[in-house]
Parts: structure tokens; C-alpha cells; sequence
């Protein structure tokens, strides 16, 4: 079978989707007129008899390729096994962009040419194009008669590139199928398509090895990483092994390198560093070892439990409020009550503000989508994030999530369905699927999400239904595949499989079900280690006014008297991480007179909440890097091996200085009874939410 190559993208095109298009849309995407579109569905009708495919046209809504799943499948599976002689124009400077990338000398025009099948000076008009492409990485193509092409700059900017390009056109099944090695037979097969041109820059037989030393020290991460970032991660220590054999190196600043050693993750990438060096016999030096640690601190998050116990998170808090209280004020909708909304875009903007701080940059495949279904809220957002981080620039793409994060906020349902969502790119299009889905399917009470790596730790008989955006194996049970944007035809069958659930054995199944999931006793002994926390944190607190003493000098006092009073085991312990991670970090709250001190330590029996108000203002470092003054000392701590539910009450305790800025105010002057009264009040609320959630 022959097709050109704007004959291939329309085939590709529509084979991706189930809903109507119309040819307008398919003239646009492939920027040709809509006569040509359809001559060349004329030309393409043989094919679509051989496969036993036919094209389904509607007046004034569009057309559809219909036909079995498996004809579908078949001539899919032939498009991507064809030998392609012939690309588009991306494709074409895609394929010179990989070339220069692999190329550790210049490369001559005419060898470019003679391998795309086109002339000299296609391949000159190509590079023209791409002298844009590579200055956004801050690279440059240089060119000489007699010298032919090469790509100049960083070494970390051209694997920034590699990497972008790999995650923009590379379908991220594809990359699941090679960290799953179900295509590692196909490792040594020639590489024609572009798909797998890009995939042939990382070297297909260590991914596995990686991913093995990444297991390793998987449990030492403080967070748990989203499918997106882990595959980001594994896939850019491929590109580094091969890159370092190589002699390519990455240089890096000492200063920058000096800070980065100071964190938990240097340490983690630093022991992964040294069981990739015994496994690929490389000596990787300190500056890879740096540029691992920032892709660790730029990764995605998944779970959020005590993340408001860290400054940085707590300085991102006041920022996410902030941009709540914005939204909402626009909107007319109140979701400054909404603790996930708040939660989730703590874990979201941590590591994105640091991705973007360091030029690390992210792609959102969705942005087209998200701006078309929510240009409203859109706007709002942007607007919003754009005027709150003046001094940092927010891409599309990264507002384009939190656009996600308020969406799912202001979709949330209280009775229905119980749904599982099963997605490899994060939360990010797991929340769009998830909000697609309770727009279709209002009756949907909740939607949990799970990677596509966590799938086999669930409890299927837990939901009335589980959809996945990959195709899982069988012995992983029933589940419904579809798109992340959920195409009509896939919510249709969703609903019929839904409505094949009698009234009667929904009830049936329902609540027995999550009780499995979670089992009454799990569920009481949770509630009771969080009515628990409240209660110490209650009995315990206490608000003194202190007269000519210094900020260490309050802190070693405090932690004196709660060694006395059984609250730790040993005080010094205490104070000395107390200054350790003030070391670190200012603590001082921005916009507030308030700072906080706390820690988790071995020496700390149960959680404790005590506050010290100055007789006169001192000055600290503030958690923006800034001097500030302030008026009254925090005091949390917390045990080192603090449950999930501890943290919950720990960070929900942390998140009232950020809140807004009355409770700030009453912590900063109010009175013992007023401070208290907020705290028991907040921490109240705080019990009954979760209550409520257990029930559901």
C-alpha cells in the first residue's frame, strides 16, 4: 500500500478519533484548502474498502471513519509498519532536527537531502525554519559553504530539546510500551517513521535497566511522582548515559550546584548516580548529578499528605490562595473553602514554579482542548497567575493545568457513580478526563485517580466502573478505554454500561464495595488518629508574651518546657533542627508579622502548636529571601514517623497563616481565647470535612 504523506496525517487523523469532524477542521490541521481535502479522501477510498472501513458523512456536523475496532486496528498497525518515503514539512525538519542532535560533527546538506528524498535546497529552506525552533532553547545552527550544518550550544539545552521533542510527538502509549518492553523486540528494526526517529535517541534496552535503579531509591522520594514525570525522568537519564559515553557534558554553575547539594533529592540522585555508574561502567560527575536533582525538584506530585509542613510549600500556599481568592472574586463562585482545590494546586505549582525559575519549561498536549472547552476561565486564570507571579513568566502551557485544577473544582459532585480513572499522564489529564466525564455523566459521585503503574494495588471490585486512557492487560481486569478528551462515541458507552447496572445492584454493590476498599475498622481508626492530633494540638496550645528575648532564645526555652512537660524527649535535639532548617531557608511568613519554626523529630513525642508574641519586633529572613519583621514566633512540631493523618493536621494547622488575611491577623494580635478560638474553629471544620468524606 502507497500513500503520500498528507494522505498518511489524514488517515492518522481520522483513525484518532471516534467524533464527527468536519473537513474545515481537517483543512486546518493539515493547512491545505478543503478542495483538497476531499480529493484526497476520494484517493483514499480503496483503502478504506480494503479494510472493510467506510467514511461516514453528515450534513452539517462532519465525517467519521466506522468500521470494526479491529479493521481500524489492522490498517493503523499497517500505516505505522510502512517505509515512508516521503514526509510532510514538520516531519522533514523534525528529522534534520534529530540528525544534528545525533551528529558529533557537521553535517553536509546534500547527505540531509539524499536521505528525505528531496533537494539541497528544500533542506536550506527546512534549516531557515528551524533557526526559530532551536533559538527558543538558546541554540543556533551554524552553516558554511564547504562545512555544511551544525547545531551549536549547551549541552543542557540540547538535551532540554531532545527531550521536548520526544514528549510533543512521540504518543505517550509508545512510551509506556517501552518502559513495559513490550516493543523491545523491535529494538534493533530500522527506524522510518518519525515516531520512532525520536524514540531511537534513547537507547531502548537500558530503559529497563533505569527504571530497575530507580526502584531502588523510589521509596527515599518525599513525594510519589506522576506517571509524566517519571517517564521524563527515566527517559533523561537515557539520554544522559548515552550523552556522557559520548563526552558531552553538562556544565554547571557552582553556585547553583552549592544550593542544589543541600536538598533531599541531591541525596537521593546522588545514590541513584552511583548504581548507574556500576551498572553502565560511566564516571558521571557532580554536574549530572546536579541536573538530576532539578528534575527530581520539577517533578510532578502525586500525593500531598504534609506538604504544608515545608516553608516552600507554605510560600506557594499564600500564592494559591491568593490566586483562589482571585478566581473566585471573577467567577462570583466562592472556592476558597474548597481544601483540594487549595491542596492540589500547592503540589502543582511547587514544582512547576520550579521548572519555570530554572528555564525547564513543560509541554501540555491538551492546551488547544482546555482552551476551547473553559476560554472563559481560562482568561480568568491567566490573568490571575499572571499579575500573582509578575516576575516569573507563566507559559500557556502551565496555565493551561491550573485551568484543570479550578475546572475539577468547579465540577465536583455528592452522589452518583463511583469511578476509577486509570491515566499515564498525570494529574493533569487525568483531571481533564475526570471533569469531561462528570460533565457526560453528572451522577458520578467521585472520581479517583491511579497511574497506570499503581493499577495493580487497586481493589477493582471497590468502583462501579474503571476507565483507562491505556490499554491495560487482561489480568488486570474490565476496564473501558478512551481518550483523555473523551470523544462522544466513548461517553455513549459509558453510559450504556452504566445503565446495564440496575438501581438495585448499584445499591447492592456500592457500599459493601468501598467498605472492602476500606474497611470500617480502617476507616475508624483513621478518624480516630486524627481526633487525636486535634486533641493534642488543642490541649496543648498556648499563646505567651515574651519580654526582651530573641528569637533563639524563645525557641530554646519552648522547647525546654516541653521536655518538661513530656511533649519531647530532648530538647537540644529539637532546637538543633530547629536552626538547621532556619539554616536552609527563611521562615519568616511574607505579607504576615509571623514566623514558623517547626520540625519533625525522633526527640518529639506527640504533635504540639504553641505561640510566642514579641514585646517588640525583630527581624528575620522571610521565606521569600527577604528581611521582614515579625511579631510572633509559631512553634509546630511534630513525630518524625507521624502517620498520614498526623500530617493532615499538621499541615492544615500550617495552612491558617496563609489563609487570608484576617485569620493572619488574629494569630499576629489577637488574644490567647481569640488565637484559640480561630484554631479550634478551623480545626473543627477541618474533622467534620473529613468525616464527611470517610462516610462517602
Amino acid at each position: 500500500m502507497y500513500v503520500s504523506a498528507r494522505e498518511r496525517k489524514l488517515l492518522e487523523r481520522l483513525l484518532a478519533d471516534d467524533r464527527d469532524i468536519t473537513v474545515g477542521e481537517l483543512a486546518e490541521e493539515l493547512n491545505v484548502s478543503a478542495r483538497t481535502v476531499h480529493r484526497d479522501l476520494q484517493g483514499l477510498e480503496s483503502v478504506f474498502r480494503r479494510y472493510g472501513l467506510k467514511l461516514a458523512k453528515r450534513a452539517g456536523v462532519g465525517i467519521r471513519l466506522v468500521g470494526e475496532e479491529e479493521n481500524k486496528q489492522a490498517l493503523a498497525a499497517e500505516l505505522f509498519r510502512l517505509s515512508h518515503h516521503e514526509y510532510t514539512p514538520e516531519e522533514r525538519q523534525l528529522m534534520i532536527l534529530i540528525a544534528l542532535l545525533e551528529a558529533n560533527e557537521p553535517v553536509k546538506l546534500v547527505t540531509l537531502a539524499h536521505d528525505l528524498n528531496v533537494t539541497v535546497a528544500t533542506v536550506s529552506l527546512d534549516l531557515d525554519k528551524l533557526e526559530q525552533t532551536v533559538e527558543a532553547y538558546g541554540l543556533s545552527l551554524i552553516r558554511k559553504r564547504g562545512y555544511g550544518v551544525e547545531l551549536a550550544g549547551s549541552e543542557s539545552a540540547k538535551r532540554r530539546l531532545m527531550s521536548d521533542l520526544l514528549f510533543r510527538h512521540v504518543d505517550e502509549h509508545e512510551f509506556l510500551a517501552l518502559m513495559k518492553e513490550t516493543i523491545q523486540k523491535r529494538a534493533d528494526a530500522p527506524l522510518d517513521t518519525v515516531a520512532e526517529k525520536l524514540l531511537g535517541l534513547v537507547d531502548r534496552k537500558k530503559l529497563a535497566i533505569i527504571e530497575q535503579q530507580i526502584e531502588q531509591v523510589k521509596e527515599k522520594l518525599p513525594f510519589t511522582m506522576a506517571d509524566s514525570s517519571y517517564i521524563a525522568f527515566v527517559v533523561h537519564l537515557a539520554l544522559a548515559m548515552e550523552r556522557i559515553k559520548r563526552g558531552e557534558a553538562i556544565h554547571f554553575d557552582p553556585r547553583d550546584l552549592q544550593a542544589l547539594q543541600a536538598t533531599k533529592e541531591y541525596e537521593i540522585a546522588h545514590e541513584l548516580a552511583e548504581s548507574l555508574e556500576k551498572v553502565f561502567d560511566v564516571d558521571i560527575p557532580n554536574e549530572e548529578v546536579g541536573y538530576m536533582t532539578m528534575h527530581l525538584m520539577g517533578a510532578k506530585w502525586r500525593n500531598r499528605q504534609g506538604t504544608m509542613m515545608e516553608e516552600p510549600s507554605l510560600t506557594v500556599g499564600m500564592k494559591a490562595q491568593q490566586l483562589i481568592r482571585s478566581v473566585s472574586d471573577k467567577l462570583g463562585v466562592d472556592l476558597s473553602t474548597d481544601r483540594t482545590l487549595y491542596e492540589d494546586l500547592v503540589v502543582h505549582l511547587k514544582p512547576a514554579l520550579y521548572r519555570l525559575e530554572h528555564g525547564m519549561g513543560v509541554a501540555n498536549p491538551l492546551l488547544d482542548q482546555i482552551k476551547q472547552d473553559y476560554a472563559e476561565l481560562f482568561a480568568i486564570v491567566a490573568d490571575g497567575a499572571r499579575q500573582l507571579f509578575g516576575d516569573i513568566p507563566i507559559p500557556d502551557e502551565e496555565i493551561g493545568y491550573l485551568v484543570l485544577h479550578f475546572a475539577a473544582a468547579l465540577m465536583r459532585e455528592k452522589k452518583g457513580w463511583r469511578v476509577l480513572v486509570i491515566c499515564s499522564s498525570g494529574l493533569g489529564t487525568a483531571k481533564i478526563l475526570a471533569m469531561r466525564l462528570k460533565k457526560e455523566i453528572p451522577d458520578i459521585v467521585s472520581l479517583e485517580q491511579a497511574s497506570a503503574f499503581e493499577w495493580k494495588g487497586k481493589d477493582v471490585s471497590a468502583y462501579d466502573l474503571v476507565i483507562s486512557t491505556v490499554p491495560l492487560p487482561e489480568e488486570y481486569g474490565p476496564h473501558i478505554v478512551v481518550s483523555p478528551m473523551l470523544t462522544e462515541e466513548e461517553a455513549r458507552k459509558i453510559r450504556e454500561h452504566l445503565e446495564r447496572k440496575t438501581s438495585a445492584a448499584k445499591r447492592m454493590e456500592k457500599e459493601p464495595t468501598a467498605r472492602r476498599n476500606k474497611p470500617i475498622i480502617d476507616t475508624m481508626k483513621a478518624v480516630r488518629r486524627i481526633s487525636e492530633t486535634i486533641v493534642h494540638i488543642l490541649d496543648g496550645f498556648s499563646l505567651e508574651v515574651v519580654k526582651r528575648r530573641s528569637v533563639h532564645e524563645i525557641l530554646t526555652d519552648a522547647c525546654r518546657r516541653l521536655e518538661r512537660s513530656g511533649v519531647i524527649v530532648d530538647a537540644d535535639v529539637v532546637v538543633e533542627e530547629l536552626r538547621r532548617r532556619e539554616s536552609l531557608g527563611g521562615l519568616g511568613v511574607p505579607g504576615t508579622t509571623l514566623a514558623l519554626y517547626h520540625a519533625r523529630s525522633f526527640a518529639v513525642l506527640r504533635p504540639s502548636l504553641t505561640m510566642y508574641r514579641l514585646d517588640s519586633p525583630q527581624t528575620v529572613a522571610g521565606m521569600d529571601g527577604e528581611p521582614m519583621e515579625i511579631n510572633t514566633v509559631v512553634l509546630l512540631l511534630g513525630p518524625a514517623d507521624a502517620d498520614e493523618e498526623v500530617l493532615s493536621v499538621l499541615s492544615h494547622v500550617s495552612t491558617l497563616l496563609v489563609k487570608d488575611e484576617q485569620s493572619a491577623a488574629t494569630l499576629a494580635y489577637g488574644g490567647e481565647d481569640e488565637v484559640y478560638s480561630l484554631i479550634s474553629g478551623h480545626l473543627e471544620q477541618f474533622f467534620d470535612d473529613y468525616w464527611i468524606s470517610m462516610k462517602e
